[in-house]
C-alpha cells in the first residue's frame, strides 16, 4: 500500500470509528491518561516562585507531549509492520485525538435542556462538558452562545489540527498536538499561579493552531452555503476579538453564518446578529458537520495527489 494510500485509509477509518462510537471509557481513552499526568504533576510540581512555575510547568508539558509523540511513533512503526491490519491499529490511536461525536453529543444536551426551559439544567450540561466559565449566571441566550462557541473552536482543536498534524507528522505529530491541547486546556489560564505554571503550554497552543485555526474557518464560510459572505466578513471583521488568536477564528465565521451575536460576558462580542436560541445549537451541529465534511474531503484529494 502506498504511503498516500496508507494515509487517507488511516484517517477515513479513524472518523469513521468516532462518529460510530464516540469516546471509549476514560479508563481506556489516550487523552484520559494524558490528562491524569498533567493533573498529578500539577499537584506535585506547580508551586514556587513565577520562574520556577514557568520551568516546572514547562517540563511538565514538554515531558508529557514527548512521551505522546513516543507512543504514537511506536504504534506507528507497529502499524507498518502488518500491512492492511495497521491502518485499523493506526486508525483505532488516531481516533483518540478527535472527538465531533461526543461534541455534538454535548451540544445536543444543552440544547435539549433549554427548548424544554430547563436554564439550571443547560446551564450545568454547559458547563460540564463544554466550557470552563462560570455558567450559574448566564441567560438562556449566553447558554446556547456557548455551546456554540464550543462546537465552533473544538472543529479545531478536535478534528482539523489533529488531522492536519497527522498527515504532516504522522501519528507522533497527532498525538503530541493532543497532548498539548490538552495541556493547554487544564494549565493555560491567567489564574494564580498557573499564569506563569501553564504560560508554556498556552504559548505553543496558539503557535501549533495558527494554521489549523484559519483553515477550519474557511471551512465553515464554505459549509455557510447561502450565508458564506456574511460568514466571511463576519470573520475578518472579529476574529481577533478572543483572547486566544485562533479561538476567534472559526467562532465569528459561525457567528456570521448564523447571523448570530455569539458573547462571552465581559470578554468577547463576535457577529452582528440577533442572540442565539436552542434551534441555532442544533444549526451550528450541522454547520460544524458540513465544514468537517469539506475539510475532510479537500485534504484527502489533496494527499492523494501529493
Amino acid at each position: 500500500m502506498s504511503p498516500a494510500l496508507h494515509a487517507v485509509g488511516v484517517v477515513l477509518l479513524a472518523v469513521a470509528i468516532d462518529l460510530a462510537f464516540g469516546d471509549p471509557p476514560d479508563r481506556w481513552h489516550p487523552v484520559a491518561w494524558i490528562g491524569r499526568a498533567l493533573s498529578a504533576g500539577r499537584e506535585r510540581l506547580c508551586d514556587g516562585s513565577p520562574t520556577v512555575l514557568f520551568v516546572s510547568g514547562g517540563a511538565l508539558t514538554l515531558g508529557v507531549i514527548a512521551l505522546a509523540a513516543l507512543a504514537g511513533g511506536l504504534v506507528a512503526l507497529l502499524g507498518h509492520t502488518l500491512g492492511v491490519a495497521g491502518v485499523v491499529v493506526e486508525a483505532a490511536a488516531l481516533k483518540s485525538t478527535l472527538a465531533l461525536r461526543d461534541l455534538a453529543r454535548a451540544a445536543r444536551g444543552v440544547s435539549t435542556a433549554l427548548a424544554a426551559h430547563d436554564l439550571a439544567g443547560a446551564r450545568t450540561q454547559l458547563g460540564f462538558h463544554l466550557v470552563s466559565r462560570p455558567t450559574a449566571a448566564l441567560d438562556a441566550s449566553q447558554v446556547a452562545s456557548g455551546a456554540i462557541e464550543s462546537m465552533a473552536e473544538n472543529l479545531t482543536d478536535a478534528f482539523v489540527a489533529p488531522l492536519l498534524f497527522y498527515l504532516v507528522l504522522g501519528l507522533p505529530g497527532a498525538l503530541a498536538y493532543r497532548a498539548l491541547n490538552t495541556a493547554d486546556t487544564m494549565l493555560g489560564y491567567h489564574d494564580g499561579p498557573l499564569e506563569y505554571f501553564g504560560k508554556l503550554a498556552a504559548k505553543l497552543d496558539d503557535l501549533a493552531n495558527l494554521i489549523p485555526a484559519p483553515l477550519a474557518a474557511v471551512a465553515i464560510v464554505a459549509a455557510a452555503g447561502n450565508a458564506a459572505r456574511a460568514a466571511w466578513w463576519a470573520m475578518i471583521r472579529d476574529h481577533d476579538r478572543t483572547a486566544s488568536p485562533n479561538a476567534g477564528w472559526t467562532m465569528s465565521a459561525t457567528a456570521g453564518a448564523l447571523d448570530l451575536t455569539l458573547e462571552k460576558p465581559g470578554a468577547y462580542r463576535l457577529g452582528h446578529g440577533r442572540p442565539p436560541t436552542a434551534s441555532d445549537i442544533d444549526q451550528s451541529i450541522r454547520l460544524i458537520a458540513t465544514a468537517s465534511v469539506i475539510f475532510l474531503a479537500v485534504v484527502m484529494l489533496i494527499r492523494l495527489i501529493i
